[in-house]
């Protein structure tokens, strides 16, 4: 087997996310894998939780990952160097540099160019981030000094906001034209080249049905201008729409993506319309990007009752498009 293996970072121990790993490996084994699997995680934790689900995989420590020795018919993983005594614990700042030691990993290996593409599990912003960093979005285009650009992917309807983990009150003052034809055209790039189709993108208004009693629109000053520029850039594009009234079945049919002004604008819809089929792709890296669309899921640990389609849907993406 020649093809690069899929980099997978395990994120916060103390999720689910070994859990749907495990599901997800179980029924890829029975169909057949067609890409290779690199966990960068601690061995002796993913034996524990290994145990505790009651799997009996087979695991091969790659011991050099400037040469990366993988076996598919294994679990491979690089072995993050970490004491944890048990399963699942809180989730705490206890495991910030076990998580920043894997990041450190995935990333060297991404440039030497011998990974297919990253996943990673979820992290807790309140610990791991400590509002250094809006979410591992931006985390990870200042690692790479990119510039990133959230997707929240399905194939039928996707979603971008252009700001995202920002406190309500922060969103007006972070909107400028530059950044919504930045977004727009690191969306199209990614249509183009992942689908093979030029994009049918609306955009959203930032105040209740696009309009303010202020001095200063956000839809007259920077909205409107932006969207005229992108059409001047033969991008199929068209707003702003008022969010109240956008989602309906008539609008998810006629586009591909939707952008909105702020995180809940677009993400609250999206998850309630596919019930998190969908994928977190950051666009603007110098790879692909790719995560499930939930977080650590802290009340859901130990009882195998998470859904993993989320994570499954970032397998099939990759082996399909990269």
């Amino acid at each position: 087997m020649n093809r690069k293996p899929i980099i997978i970072v395990t994120g916060e121990p103390n999720s689910v996310f070994l859990e749907l790993f495990f599901k997800v490996y179980k029924k890829r084994i029975k169909n057949k894998l067609k890409t290779p699997v690199l966990l960068i995680t601690s061995k002796n934790h993913l034996l524990m939780q290994m145990k505790y689900f009651k799997y009996s995989f087979k695991i091969n420590v790659v011991n050099n990952y400037k040469k990366l020795n993988i076996d598919n018919n294994k679990i491979n993983i690089i072995d993050v160097k970490y004491n944890f005594k048990k399963v699942f614990e809180k989730i705490s700042s206890k495991s910030n540099l076990y998580i920043k030691k894997s990041f450190k990993i995935a990333l060297k290996i991404i440039k030497k160019n011998l990974g297919r593409a990253l996943i990673n599990g979820p992290i807790s912003k309140k610990y791991f981030l400590k509002n250094k960093h809006l979410g591992i979005t931006e985390y990870l285009a200042k690692k790479t000094k990119s510039k990133s650009v959230m997707l929240i992917y399905n194939k039928k309807f996707s979603v971008s906001p252009i700001t995202t983990h920002l406190p309500v009150r922060n969103i007006a003052v972070n909107l400028n034209k530059g950044i919504i034809i930045n977004n727009a055209k690191e969306i199209y790039k990614f249509y183009v080249k992942y689908k093979n189709k030029k994009p049918n993108i609306a955009v959203l208004g930032l105040n209740p049905h696009c309009e303010t009693i202020n001095r200063f629109s956000e839809e007259d000053k920077i909205i409107k201008p932006a969207i005229k520029q992108l059409i001047k850039n033969k991008i199929k594009i068209e707003g702003p729409f008022s969010a109240d009234t956008f989602f309906s079945r008539q609008n998810t049919n006629k586009f591909d993506v939707v952008i909105g002004m702020y995180h809940d604008q677009v993400l609250t819809p999206i998850k309630t319309i596919l019930n998190f089929d969908a994928i977190n792709v950051t666009l603007g890296l110098p790879f692909l990007r790719v995560s499930p669309d939930h977080g650590p899921n802290e009340k859901m640990l130990g009882k195998n009752k998470s859904n993993s389609r989320s994570f499954l849907n970032c397998i099939d993406f990759i082996e399909k498009f990269k």
